[in-house]
This record gives structure tokens, sequence and C-alpha cells, in this order.
């Protein structure tokens, strides 16, 4: 089976940016698309990004756009998540998860995740 592992969380400041990083290990066939997430606590899981490695294609939600920037290395099977400007409102754990079908931003549509990755924003 497939191993995902994010790494690149912390503690910013408000305005900063940060980069998340998603490696896959493992079982990698059929990991055509993948996607990033997050989840605070009480509220839940938000879709944030999408891309398909081999083409580049990246799907976002209009709610993030412009400031969350998802990209990734097809050969490493790695996928990336840049956070520009971020708010204390952004603070989550987030996590990349492997696409398998179905609609980007419905969890169900994943069948491969992380273990998650903090992400805090004092003011």
């Amino acid at each position: 089976q497939v191993q995902l592992a994010e790494s690149g969380g912390g503690l910013v400041q408000a305005g900063a940016s940060l980069r998340l990083s998603c490696a896959a290990s493992g079982n990698t066939a059929h990991t055509y698309v993948m996607g990033w997430f997050r989840q605070a606590p009480g509220k839940d899981r938000q879709f944030l990004a999408a891309i398909h490695l081999n083409s580049g294609i990246t799907i976002y939600p209009n709610s993030v756009k412009g400031r969350f920037t998802i990209s990734g290395d097809s050969a490493k099977i790695t996928v990336y998540l840049q956070l520009d400007s971020l708010k204390p409102e952004d603070a989550a754990v987030y996590y990349c998860a492997r696409h398998y079908g179905g609609e980007y931003y419905e969890p169900s549509s994943y069948n491969a995740w992380g273990q998650g990755t903090q992400v805090t924003v004092s003011s």
C-alpha cells in the first residue's frame, strides 16, 4: 500500500508563508492525482487543491484561489502546497491524500491519507 508523509508545518505569524511537502512511498502505482485538505478543530475536512501529477493540471476551490498553490514532482511522487498571506483562521492540520475517483473536493474520493502536519498562525 502507499504511504504519504507530510512535512513543513509550524508556527508562523499572520502574513507569513509556509511550504508543505508530501512524499509518497510504498506501492505508488495508480498515484495519478493527489490533493491537499485541512481540518480545524470541530470543523469538516476542507478541500484545498489537487494536482494531476503527469500533466500538472491543478484544481482549486474558489475559497483559496490566489493564496494557496499546489505543485508536484511526478518523478519523486511528491506534492507541495505553498501557503501565502497566512491568516489565523488558516490554522489547522493539513493533510495530503491520493485521489482514486470521484469529485476532487470530496474526502471520500481519496483512498490514502498522510498523518497530517500542523499549521498554527499567530495574530
